[in-house]
């Protein structure tokens, strides 16, 4: 297939006259049949490497995403631009799920979204080869791995797919960051048909990288927000601090709001809809704002508390200069931090006693018995649960983590479930229904004008709606679809904000229960090297930040120039080249002898003024020590 086409095609949906980086390479490993893995920056449009080829490709375009919130948003947006996209997620019933399979197989669809955990499912299996799939594209790919930060055993199912889909199309995997291990391990369990990476620079050079260690974090905040200008986002790790930091922020004059994933999904739009279009300047957030921004003036992220990874930290600091204008990254750190990250590891790491407790009390709560429960969805209320048993919930989430990365469940964040509907009758009987029920028909035909294509699927209502428009009450608009329901004209399923509990197997005795020990061993030592890692990178005050992050995804990177560290270093007036020739001198001198600060200079073939401004650099930052004698040695702690 020619590019021109998806030229055309991103022109007359996107409005775009040509591809980003990296985007066009993709498309043309696609439209060639080959297995491709695509490593682009949050930012770099990952979705238009899928999204336009899957419009081109006669058939249906297999998106594989964990992250049901962005799935339903995708579908939606795709679905206003008149390209018609199905979702099929865990919090949808079974007659939903079949009803969109086979509107996928029989209807004129482009693209079906699936949450990874459905593939392994009987009805899903069933279908599937009915399926005339073009392109099979896996979001978040690094979700493949144990050796990456965020790893899922339901996304090793989906290499069953090869077997499952009789048209054998190529799978597109995406990943915004990826080490070179878990690229290795995304090949290999995707069982790829040959080694065909495809990747951009993770390197964003407008982007200045800070890392500040402050005792009195809301004093420089406040400081730092008077002298920069531009809107952008400070990153915390509780719901708690996200509402602190913005009251302060607002107490002193600035337009700042707060996000977490505890509010509405109606407020969480708004708030994120104040912020991009600038009425609110300054966003405090958990980890669940990122999704789907698109904003590109943001100057500047900063981070409160210290990221567990590189990755999450790399991930969130590039929603920064999007608009390839200089923005800043800035980490506030203190010894207080590094404490309290070292001091949660045991609520990360639950004994596996306590693991398997609370399994049997998860079984318990959700009333499932030995041997029963394999593929079951059960709507899950946190806070009821660890309240009826008295248990911590950090140590009850990261439980339900390590059972979910044994493969027993899955565990979904909280999901906003809008109500649906479904008429179940055809035209003509409802038209002969709405005739013979005179009370009703004008409620039908609001809901016809209002909504389309409720024969054919579930359709997403808004009772809210509803009511406005036809001027009664949301208990009676409610009071409606109840009654339609039960007179089998439609079937109405009520929204719902829930997290869920997938049951992957059935329920286990306690002795049945594996977590294995080295497992568990390995877990925690990867989960330690990414902490070491992040503190590292926090601690450091003499490599470059850019070069840290490069080179922990396995680039090669010049030092950048902008960053804290660089801008030190500059201060010396000295090039690299310089720095690193005087450097390398002094290494080799005071790894085999201690000497002293006169003896140095006098073996260094640089000028004298040159050699000092680096060794007093080196000393400062704590490379060089010098005893009571006032002999110079490294520091190689």
């Amino acid at each position: 297939m020619d590019i021109e086409i998806c030229r055309k095609i991103l022109i007359k949906y996107w409005g775009f006259t040509s591809f980003k980086p990296l985007q066009e390479e993709i498309i043309k490993s696609v439209l060639a049949g080959e297995d491709t893995l695509g490593l682009m920056p949050t930012g770099g449009g990952k979705s238009v490497t899928f999204q336009v080829p899957g419009i081109a490709m006669e058939g249906i375009c297999l998106v594989i995403t964990p992250l049901i919130a962005l799935m339903k948003e995708q579908v939606a947006r795709l679905n206003e631009m008149d390209i018609k996209a199905l979702a099929l997620h865990s919090g949808m019933t079974r007659e939903e799920i079949e009803i969109t399979l086979d509107n996928s197989i029989y209807g004129d669809y482009k693209f079906l979204y699936v949450s990874p955990e459905r593939i392994s499912s009987p009805l899903f299996k069933s279908k599937a080869p009915r399926l005339n799939v073009s392109l099979v594209a896996i979001d978040e790919a690094h979700c493949i791995s144990q050796w990456g930060y965020d790893f899922r055993p339901s996304y090793l199912k989906i290499v069953e797919l090869r077997d499952l889909l009789r048209t054998s199309p190529p799978f597109l995997a995406l990943t915004a960051t990826a080490t070179p291990k878990v690229i290795e391990d995304i090949i290999e369990k995707l069982n790829f048909r040959g080694k065909n990476i495809l990747r951009t620079s993770f390197e964003r050079k407008n982007i200045s990288y800070f890392v500040r260690k402050v005792e009195d974090k809301g004093t420089f905040l406040v400081n730092t927000l008077r002298k920069v200008k531009g809107s952008g986002i400070i990153y915390v790790r509780s719901r708690k601090r996200a509402r602190e930091v913005a009251e302060m922020l607002s107490g002193k004059g600035f337009s700042a709001d707060y996000y977490h994933a505890g509010i509405s999904n109606e407020l969480r739009d708004k708030k994120q809809a104040s912020w991009n279009s600038g009425e609110t300047r300054i966003i405090v957030a958990t980890n669940a704002f990122g999704m789907g921004i698109d904003k590109p003036d943001v100057r500047f992220v900063i981070h409160w508390d210290i990221p567990e990874s590189i990755e999450s930290y790399f991930q969130e600091t590039g929603r920064a200069g999007r608009d390839n204008k200089p923005s800043w990254a800035v980490l506030l750190f203190n010894e207080a931090d590094k404490n309290r990250l070292k001091g949660s590891i045991p609520q990360k790491f639950p004994p596996i006693e306590k693991i398997k407790d609370i399994y049997e009390m998860l079984c318990n709560y959700l009333k499932i018995p030995v041997g029963a429960g394999k593929d079951t969805v059960h709507d899950f209320n946190m806070q009821e649960f660890v309240a009826q048993y008295h248990l911590p919930v950090i140590v009850t989430y990261n439980s339900l983590m390590f059972l979910q990365r044994e493969g027993y469940l899955e565990f979904t964040e909280e999901i906003n479930n809008p109500s649906r509907v479904h008429f179940i009758v055809g035209r003509d009987d409802l038209y002969k229904f709405q005739v013979a029920n005179e009370d009703y028909d004008s409620f039908i035909k609001l809901l016809l004008r209002s909504y389309t294509g409720m024969f054919t699927s579930y359709v997403p209502v808004n009772e809210d709606i509803l009511a406005r428009k036809s001027g009664l009450s949301r208990e009676k608009v409610c009071q409606y679809l109840i009654r339609l329901s039960a007179l089998n004209i439609i079937h109405y399923i009520p929204g719902k904000r829930t997290p869920l509990v997938i049951f992957t197997e059935e329920r286990l005795d306690r002795k049945s229960i594996l977590i294995s020990p080295d497992n568990y061993l390995h877990v925690k030592e990867k989960y330690l090297l990414r902490l070491e890692k992040m503190l590292e990178y926090a601690e450091s005050e003499t490599k470059c930040r850019s070069v840290m992050l490069l080179e922990y995804f396995g680039e090669d990177a010049e030092r950048c120039g902008n960053c804290d560290v660089c801008r030190k270093r500059n201060e010396l007036e000295l090039s690299k080249y310089e720095f690193d020739l005087i450097i390398n001198e002094i290494k080799t001198i005071v790894y085999s002898e201690k000497v002293n600060a006169h003896n140095l200079v006098n073996r260094i073939n640089f000028s004298e003024e040159k050699v000092v401004k680096v060794i007093r650099w080196l000393l400062d930052h704590n490379k060089l020590h010098q005893d009571e004698q006032g002999l110079l040695s490294w520091n190689n702690s």
